[in-house]
C-alpha cells in the first residue's frame, strides 16, 4: 500500500473556510476494524452540507466528507472480513463525525461493513448509496404495512433528486403504478423514462390551502420531502394507505390533523437509514441487488473524479444536480 494517498478535506479556522485535496498518511486515519481501498463514493445532500462553513454537519475539524463507500478489503480485524473482499459502507457516522467516503483509504468498524451482494458491482453499489437505501427501506416498510401494485397509485415526491430518483425506478420494477411529484417541468421525459406512469406538478401535490382530508387520490408515498407537502400527502392518501417519509427539504414544521389517521387509518412510517439494523441493512442491500435492482440503473449516473468533486458538491446545494453523482475515486 502506498505511504500517502489522497483525500478531500474541508477545514474551518477563525479566518476562512476550504475545501481541497490533500494527501493523507494512513496514520491519519480513524480508529476502526476495517481498512478499505476505496473505489466508489456518491454525493447527497448532506455531503454538500457538509462542505459548506454553516452545514451544521462536521462538528470537528479537518474532516474528510462522505457518507458513502464501496471497496476492497485492505486489512481488518474482524473475523467477518478478510483482504480481497468487497464492501459497502452506508450512513451510521460515516462522514458526520467519522471520516468518510471522499478519500482514497478509509478506516471503519467492523460493524458498519455490509458485504456487497451477488449480483452488484461497487459502481452499482454506490448509484445506490445512501438515496438509493433510503428508498429501498421506504418500499420494503410499505410493502410490510400492505402496499402491493393492486392498491393503485404510489406517489414519489422530490423525484429528481436522488431518493426520488431511485423509488421511481424501484417502484416501477416491482409494476406499480408511478405518479411522480417535481417543481421542475423541464424534467417530465426524464421522470418517465424512469418508469413514472405520471408526472405532475409540486403545486398539483402541495396547494396553497390544505384540507384537512381531501380527495383520496394515493395507495401510497414516497416523500423525501415532509413540510406541507406530507401533511398534503397524508390528507390525500386513501383509506388504510401508508407514507413513508424520509426528508425536511420542505421544512420540519407538518400543519396537519389527526383526520387522515383516525377517519382513514392512515399510517406514517418513519425513515431512518442512519442507524437502521445491521440485519435488516443486509437483507436490503440484497432486495436491491435483485427484485428492486432496476434495469435502468445506469441511466441515472452521472459520474466525477476526487478533483471534480468540490463544484458537485456546490451544484447539489443549489438544485442543479439530478438522479445521482458517483464519485470515482480511482481515477
Amino acid at each position: 500500500m502506498p505511504k500517502e494517498f489522497s483525500a478531500l478535506v474541508v477545514n474551518k479556522t477563525e479566518e476562512n473556510f476550504s475545501v481541497n485535496i490533500e494527501s493523507f498518511s494512513f496514520n491519519d486515519l480513524p480508529d476502526g476494524d476495517v481498512t478499505i481501498r476505496v473505489h466508489y463514493s456518491s454525493v447527497n445532500y448532506k455531503d454538500g452540507l457538509a462542505s459548506t462553513p454553516n452545514g451544521k454537519i462536521v462538528q470537528k475539524y479537518p474532516f474528510v466528507p462522505g457518507i458513502d463507500l464501496a471497496g476492497t478489503v485492505t486489512s481488518s480485524n474482524d473475523s467477518r472480513y478478510k483482504e480481497g473482499d468487497k464492501v459497502i459502507v452506508t450512513s451510521y457516522e460515516l462522514g458526520v463525525s467519522h471520516y468518510g467516503g471522499y478519500s482514497e483509504y478509509a478506516r471503519v468498524p467492523g460493524d458498519w461493513v455490509v458485504p456487497l451482494p451477488d449480483n452488484l458491482t461497487l459502481k452499482e453499489a454506490m448509484t445506490f448509496g445512501t438515496a438509493g437505501f433510503t428508498a429501498a427501506l421506504s418500499i420494503h416498510q410499505l410493502e410490510k404495512n400492505g402496499l402491493t401494485p393492486e392498491k393503485g397509485p404510489i406517489l414519489v415526491t422530490g423525484a429528481t433528486g436522488g431518493v426520488g430518483s431511485m423509488a421511481v425506478l424501484m417502484l416501477a420494477k416491482r409494476n406499480y403504478q408511478v405518479t411522480a411529484s417535481t417543481g421542475k417541468e423541464s424534467e417530465y421525459d426524464y421522470l418517465k423514462k424512469l418508469g413514472a406512469k405520471e408526472v405532475i406538478s409540486r403545486e398539483d401535490v402541495t396547494p396553497e390551502k390544505i384540507r384537512p382530508l381531501g380527495k383520496q387520490r394515493w395507495a401510497g408515498a414516497v416523500d423525501p420531502v415532509g413540510g406541507k407537502t406530507l401533511a398534503s400527502i397524508l390528507s390525500n392518501t386513501k383509506y388504510g394507505g401508508s407514507v413513508a417519509v424520509s426528508g425536511l427539504t420542505g421544512g420540519a414544521e407538518v400543519p396537519t390533523t389527526v383526520f387522515p389517521f383516525i377517519l382513514r387509518g392512515v399510517n406514517l412510517l418513519g425513515i431512518d437509514s442512519v442507524y437502521c439494523p445491521k440485519d435488516l441493512r443486509e437483507t436490503l442491500w440484497n432486495r436491491m441487488a435483485t427484485d428492486l435492482k432496476p434495469e435502468g440503473l445506469g441511466t441515472i449516473i452521472n459520474e466525477v473524479s476526487l478533483r471534480e468533486l468540490p463544484q458537485t458538491l456546490t451544484d447539489i446545494l443549489q438544485g442543479k444536480v439530478r438522479g445521482r453523482t458517483v464519485v470515482n475515486i480511482l481515477v
